[in-house]
């Protein structure tokens, strides 16, 4: 397991244990996709953004078109990330969250601020991780040749 399946794992856990009933690697309307995306009873929507070493971290420049989209975000990292990047001004601490996550669980260390996804929006992430679900789990089924 490569540390970031392993970050994504225990960030998911986390999120279970929260409530939230996730998917990951989902497209968004800005043609983006999320890492991990959850939603809780309440509709609520958190994105994931996970990030295996700094490096995968200064090189994306993307992770902010994923704000609209969630009422709460969060990086996901392994112990060993140097934490005091994400305090930096750049990684927007007043409205990022941060999970520290490993194969087993993950613990927020950070709280993400909250913010509300524009009702519409939300109405189609809904939508989204519904079809997008079902789809994942039709596929062997349609795929099946027997």
């Amino acid at each position: 397991m490569t540390s970031t399946e392993k970050v994504t794992r225990g960030a998911m856990r986390l999120l279970q244990s929260m409530g939230y009933s996730s998917i990951c690697e989902l497209p968004l309307t800005n043609g983006r996709r999320a890492d991990l995306v959850g939603v809780n009873k309440s509709g609520e929507v958190t994105i994931v953004e996970v990030k295996s070493c700094l490096a995968d971290f200064r090189s994306d420049q993307k992770w902010q078109q994923y704000l609209p989209y969630s009422d709460a975000f969060y990086f996901a990292v392994d112990e060993q990330f140097p934490l005091t990047v994400l305090d930096e001004d750049a990684s927007l601490p007043n409205v990022t969250g941060i999970i520290i996550a490993d194969a087993f669980d993950g613990e927020v260390i950070r709280p993400a601020k909250r913010q509300k996804v524009h009702p519409s929006r939300r109405k189609t992430l809904h939508l989204k991780m519904a079809r997008v679900a079902a789809s994942r789990l039709s596929a062997p089924i349609v795929r099946s040749t027997s």
